[in-house]
């Protein structure tokens, strides 16, 4: 079983697309599988109406692992939405370098460079979720909907508020740890297909590495 090229993986439905296919950016990586799904605008547009501030000066990064579940109107929100806190002012002066006589390759110290953000495998981000510049998810996290996410979230584990806070985790500890080990969303199509029953009743000691 070949890794898909397609863009919509399900018959008559134009709102669900595989991202991997549908993203330009070099500073865009996106793992296999990965589907977002939008009932309100062209998902196909996911790089312009959902990556947000991602300017090229910054050199930042968006990084999404394989498996990934991404809702509709999900944001990611980049560096240059941030203002420089070291200022005495909120205007961003240097972005206005032709009215304010500034140097234009000072632009970027107009806001704070939080850097990459980088989502792991088989993360579930819900609906109309926020996830900030410089935050990690770890592999196997839930993401609630409208969360608005400023800091690192582990493994496994379920956030949702403003801002986004620890719910609970989705297993106990041995089996996180023997998830983390498995590393399933690496397996060759085939294997995962020969282990979905497994996968999807949650029999984490059926699998075998």
């Amino acid at each position: 079983m070949a890794v898909p090229e397609k863009i919509y993986p399900r018959t008559n439905d134009p709102a669900t697309v595989y991202l991997k296919p549908v993203i330009t950016n070099p500073n865009i990586l996106v793992g296999e599988y990965t589907f977002y799904n939008d009932f309100v605008s062209d998902p196909t547009q996911f790089e312009k109406n959902n990556v947000l501030y991602h300017y090229p000066v910054n050199g930042d990064r968006l990084v999404i692992g394989k498996f990934c579940s991404i809702a509709c109107g999900a944001k990611f929100l980049f560096t240059s939405a941030n203002h420089a806190r070291k200022s005495l002012s909120t205007f961003p002066f240097p972005i206005f370098f032709e009215e304010w006589g500034l140097d234009q390759m000072d632009v970027a110290s107009a806001w704070d460079n939080k850097g990459d953000i980088v989502i792991g495998n088989d993360v579930w981000i819900g609906y109309e979720s926020v996830i900030l510049s410089g935050v990690h998810i770890g592999d196997g996290a839930i993401i609630g909907t409208r969360a608005v996410v400023t800091k690192d979230v582990p493994p496994y584990t379920i956030v949702g508020g403003v801002p986004a806070k620890p719910i609970k985790k989705r297993f106990d500890e041995p089996t996180i740890r023997r998830l983390q080990q498995l590393n399933w969303w690496d397996w060759p199509p085939e294997r995962i297909q020969r282990f979905l029953p497994q996968i999807m009743n949650g029999e984490v000691e059926q699998l075998l590495p």
